[in-house]
């Protein structure tokens, strides 16, 4: 067994390897293939991968269908002014009513009503709606609720005659100092000191309009000689 030998990078003859590696031939479609599943004839093999083929060919002219027709919408969309939360409702509405008519939601509402007429015609539910109604007319009849309702009442009816009769006072009050002698006199004095106010500034203002002397003296004639 001989020493490998090295290879020059370097050397002239270096495409060679290059050039040996590439005569090589390569069945792309055999390295892509995988060992056939066992039960399978070569045959079969074949046309299950043409059907493959074939599928995988519809998904995408289906996909460019979509992409378009969702294109297409969305313009008609646009002109007629829907916006994104005008599509957002629409979609929550329908949601909303596929549940309500689903099977499900038809099915647990009828439940839940059978429910509600056993709860409600239930020995227990009856006894205790009874005991309630006893209780609150018990209560209502009692002489103690009777007593708090006239004591309520009662001081309603004094709160608004209280305040009636404050009011009452504090006009008549008013009435008795506004005719009271202090207040007259206070009265007169305060129209005496606003009289005398007035005759002053009437005097100050007429002394402005008509100076003393204005005309006695002649202009005196300040020419140069």
């Amino acid at each position: 067994m001989g020493m490998p030998r090295d290879i020059n990078l370097n050397s002239p003859n270096k495409g060679l390897l290059a050039d040996a590696m590439t005569d090589v031939p390569v069945d792309s479609s055999a390295a892509a293939r995988t060992a056939a599943p066992e039960g399978l004839t070569a045959a079969e093999e074949e046309e299950l991968r043409a059907e493959i083929a074939k599928v995988e060919e519809e998904i995408g002219t289906l996909r460019q269908v979509l992409a378009a027709k969702e294109r297409h919408c969305g313009e008609l969309k646009r002109k007629l002014g829907l916006t994104p939360l005008d599509g957002l409702k629409q979609n929550l509405s329908k949601s909303w009513h596929d549940v309500q008519v689903s099977n499900a939601y038809v099915k647990t509402s009828e439940k839940l009503g059978e429910w509600n007429d056993k709860v409600t015609q239930s020995d227990l539910y009856l006894s205790a709606s009874s005991t309630l109604e006893d209780w609150n007319e018990k209560l209502t009849q009692s002489e103690a609720y009777k007593k708090t309702q006239e004591t309520l009442s009662q001081a309603g009816q004094k709160t608004s005659a209280a305040l009636s009769n404050v009011g009452s006072v504090i006009s008549r009050k008013l009435g008795d100092m506004r005719n009271s002698a202090t207040f007259k006199s206070f009265e007169d004095r305060v129209g005496t000191i606003k009289s005398r106010v007035v005759g002053s500034r009437e005097n100050s203002t007429d002394g402005l309009h008509s100076p003393s002397g204005a005309g006695d003296k002649p202009p005196q004639d300040n020419a140069p000689f």
